[in-house]
């Protein structure tokens, strides 16, 4: 079993020069957006154990979260031991390979979008003359709390926002803000074009 840990671009060159020494027994682990299962078998021009993944950076913390399919020719073993390797930093699920590029958007690329949304959140509280070392502290906990309520009560989202947003409140001021400049749809609306540039690479 090893991993093919290199850009997607370079994979058929990559795949070129292993190809020949690859045993029939190996499982080749990718992390390549948008290398098919399918595609990654024609460049072998063999029959070959494929597990293909998509992690993403929190593993570097061991808060990992890794979409995992595979070929007809990994056996239920085979992928177990991989499943362990891969949640050794954080989670791994098995998804059908036709989500591989919505895991993308939603879990690969997402963490873009979370370290932007900390650090405007620390821009603001600097702005009302909290000191930046300490605004970035209170913004990424707060994003790290309300992750884990999600994960914790299984409530949903909407519902655990409700919980926030008190009649006549400040945070249903922040909330209609945020509705009018269109968060929820700029959210969406980048994650369809990551899943779109990963079916296209």
């Amino acid at each position: 079993m090893f991993v093919l840990s290199v850009k997607p671009q370079f994979y058929a060159e990559v795949i070129a020069e292993i190809k020949d020494i690859v045993r029939g027994n190996q499982v080749v682990i990718t992390l390549a957006p948008g290398k098919t299962l399918v595609w990654l078998e024609e460049q072998f021009e063999k029959p070959v154990k494929l597990i293909r993944t998509m992690p993403n950076t929190p593993a570097m913390v061991q808060e990992g979260m890794t979409g995992v399919c595979h070929n007809e020719n990994v056996t239920a073993e085979e992928l177990e031991y991989a499943l362990c390797m891969l949640r050794s930093f954080g989670e791994a699920e098995v998804i059908p390979e036709k989500l591989m590029d919505a895991v993308v958007a939603v879990s690969g690329s997402s963490p873009a979008y979370v370290y932007m949304m900390i650090e405007a959140m620390a821009d603001a509280a600097v702005a009302e003359g909290m000191p930046r070392t300490q605004a970035y502290k209170f913004a990424a906990k707060a994003v790290m709390g309300s992750a884990k309520m999600v994960l914790e009560t299984g409530k949903h989202p909407g519902e655990l926002k409700d919980m926030v947003c008190s009649p006549a409140g400040t945070t249903i001021e922040a909330v209609k803000v945020l509705e009018a400049a269109g968060f929820r749809s700029a959210i969406m609306e980048a994650m369809e074009v990551c899943a779109e540039k990963s079916r296209g690479m």
